[in-house]
């Protein structure tokens, strides 16, 4: 079970980015999906979701209106695309699968660095 997070780089205030995670060795389709982040000396926190079977999708205040998260089950791989960024987006982001069978956010990528920055 692996996932592979990517995406990430330098982009200047305003600009987007759109992260992919894919899976390897498990399908997608049946886990909801998160993305989250973590800038340094901060806590990690969650920036979206994706629900695994109506497709649901929550946001964090701080991206609504600037993210969109979606699944491509077909590429077993969810996206959140990132509009507008702002410095105080820069973190390094992961995604994360939950285990059908307990529910937690089980299973998780290695992250990449978003930095924003002029």
């Amino acid at each position: 079970v692996q996932l592979q997070a990517s995406g990430g780089g330098l982009v200047q205030p305003g600009g987007s980015l759109r992260l992919s995670c894919a899976a390897a060795g498990f399908s997608l389709a049946s886990h909801s999906i998160a993305w989250f982040r973590q800038a340094p000396g901060k806590e990690r926190e969650g920036v979206s979701a994706i629900r695994s079977g109506d497709r649901k999708t929550v946001y964090a205040n701080s991206v609504k209106g600037r993210a969109t998260i979606s699944r491509d089950n077909a590429r077993n791989t969810v996206y959140l695309q990132m509009n507008n960024l702002k410095p105080e987006d820069t973190a390094v982001y992961y995604c994360a699968a939950q285990s059908i069978m307990t529910g937690d956010y089980a299973y998780w990528g290695q992250g990449t660095q978003v930095t924003v920055s002029s």
